[in-house]
C-alpha cells in the first residue's frame, strides 16, 4: 500500500470520525504527495514519499518556530498537524546510531582524526547514508565533536 493509499484511507477515517484537525492535515499531506507525483509524471517510490512527509513535517517546524508565542491558535494547529504527519514518518536514527555511521565513514574515507578542511569529504560520503533516516543538523553537530 503507497503512503498516498495509506492517507487517502485514514482521511476517510478522520471524515467519518469527525476529527477535521486530523482529516486537514491529512488532506495537505495527500495534496502535497500527489503534487509530487505529477511533478514526477510517474508513481513516486518509496524514498520520495518519505521525502514528502519529511519535507512537510520540516515546513511545520518551522511555521511553529516563526509563530509570535501570542498566537496560541496556530500553535496548536502546528502542533496537532506534527503529531499527525509524525506517524507517516519513518523513524529517526539516534544520536549513537549516526555516531556509529560517522565513525564508519571515516574509517572509509582513511581519515582517523578529521579537521575542519576534511568536513566536506566527509559530508560528501556521509549524507547518503544517512538521508532520510536522520536529521541533517544532528549529523552535521555530531560530526563536529569528532572533529578537532
Amino acid at each position: 500500500m503507497s503512503k498516498i493509499e495509506e492517507v487517502r484511507a485514514d482521511m476517510f477515517k478522520a471524515m467519518k470520525a469527525g476529527d477535521k484537525e486530523t482529516k486537514e492535515s491529512l488532506s495537505m499531506l495527500l495534496s502535497a504527495l500527489k503534487n509530487k507525483a505529477i511533478d514526477k509524471r510517474a508513481d513516486l517510490t518509496e524514498e520520495e514519499e518519505i521525502q514528502v512527509v519529511l519535507k512537510e513535517i520540516k515546513q511545520t517546524k518551522e511555521a511553529l518556530e516563526m509563530t509570535p508565542a501570542d498566537r496560541t491558535e496556530i500553535i496548536e494547529e502546528c502542533t496537532n498537524r506534527l503529531a499527525v504527519l509524525e506517524q507517516y514518518a519513518p523513524r529517526l536514527m539516534g544520536e549513537t546510531e549516526i555516531r556509529d555511521v560517522i565513525a564508519t565513514t571515516l574509517a572509509e574515507v582513511g581519515i582517523e582524526t578529521p579537521t575542519a578542511k576534511d568536513k566536506g569529504r566527509i559530508m560528501k560520503v556521509l549524507m547518503p547514508k544517512v538521508k532520510g533516516k536522520a536529521d541533517g543538523k544532528l549529523v552535521n553537530e555530531l560530526l563536529s565533536d569528532f572533529m578537532q
